[in-house]
């Protein structure tokens, strides 16, 4: 199941709205086959492992591992547990059930419904943190939402009037980055957008460009910033307007709700399950306030001072999980406590 898990984690940024996993056949103590779901809409992890196998005679003598209950239903793909029973594998193991309403204990039943023996549970936190953005979407209705702030030695984010400042150093850039293309969509507020200009892809880090999410309630941002440029997919969260372009959606939202649940409640319809939100500090600290997050990265240059400015968010009740030193920075890891 360890090695179910390694495969999983191989899909990282290529497979969601669909969660990670990894499978492994096993016959006589031999791996005789193993895969895992390479990207969204492409085949499932148990249809690459048992593809892999290359004598399958061996499979009704063989125990699957799959870290993911195998789906029972007809999506972009046939069902992964008519799968396994036609391939007359007799014994499988699972690391987490599916909470997805489609599956749900169904794909387990008709495993049991066929004669086949059903282990569940095993290494079940490790597949927990896995897929933690898959799992909360499907029990809490809401993406998965981490946030990310640099901040100077002094806590600060930014010089007076938002003049922006390079606070970060390359390799916690490269860190931003390889973030980016782990997370779905990456929010940003109006100011940032504004006084920033950023273009919110993964030029440093190989892999797939976030959505890009703007928050501009009156509609205020000039049509020349990056965010506009349509080079990837772009919401902009408004009251005024509602309308499709190539690459860029303005969604109008109802000035009498409350902004961020709303917000995170139409990127849950539009089976977004992750958001890294990278700024400004009225919005993370909004967030913050909200109790509206699950993860949380601040970068900390141990070294730039600015004295005055825009200060930085405050962390108050996260419990600090990880520190490391990524340069002249140093790399905070929160978790939502």
């Amino acid at each position: 199941m360890r090695r179910a898990l390694e495969l999983a984690r191989l899909g990282s940024g290529y497979t969601a709205p669909n969660p990670m996993v990894g499978c492994v056949v096993v016959h006589n103590g031999q791996i005789i086959g193993e895969g895992w779901h390479q990207n969204y809409g492409g085949p499932h992890a148990e249809v690459n492992a048992i593809a892999s196998v290359v004598d399958k005679s061996l499979l009704p003598e063989s125990r699957v591992y799959v870290t993911l209950e195998p789906c029972s239903h007809f999506g972009k793909t046939p069902p992964c547990a008519d799968l396994l029973i036609n391939s007359g594998v007799r014994d499988v193991v699972v690391c987490n059930l599916d909470p997805n309403p489609l599956v749900a204990g169904r794909g387990v039943q008709k495993l049991l419904d066929a004669g086949i023996k059903v282990e569940t549970g095993l290494l079940e936190q490790e597949g927990l943190e896995l897929n933690k953005r898959f799992f909360t979407s499907h029990t809490l209705m809401r993406p998965y939402i981490i946030l990310k702030w640099a901040e100077t030695a002094d806590g600060f984010v930014a010089k007076p009037g938002c003049e922006q400042v390079q606070i970060s150093g390359a390799l916690a850039k490269r860190f931003v980055h390889k973030l980016r293309a782990e997370e779905q969509a990456i929010m940003v507020g109006t100011r940032t957008a504004l006084h920033d200009n950023p273009q919110l892809n993964t030029r440093h880090w190989k892999g797939r460009n976030p959505t890009r999410i703007v928050i501009d309630r009156q509609l205020q941002l000039p049509e020349s910033i990056n965010l506009f440029d349509k080079a990837q997919a772009t919401i902009v969260y408004n009251y005024k307007k509602q309308q499709e372009q190539e690459n860029l959606y303005f969604v109008k939202l109802p000035e009498n709700q409350p902004l961020l649940p709303h917000i995170m409640a139409d990127l849950h319809k539009r089976n977004v399950i992750s958001v890294l939100v990278e700024g400004g500090t009225y919005l993370l600290e909004s967030l913050l306030k909200e109790n509206l997050w699950d993860e949380a990265f601040i970068l900390k240059n141990t070294i730039l001072t600015i004295t005055e400015g825009i200060k930085a968010p405050t962390m108050v009740y996260g419990s600090l999980v990880d520190k490391q030193t990524l340069g002249t920075d140093t790399l905070l890891h929160y978790r939502n406590s």
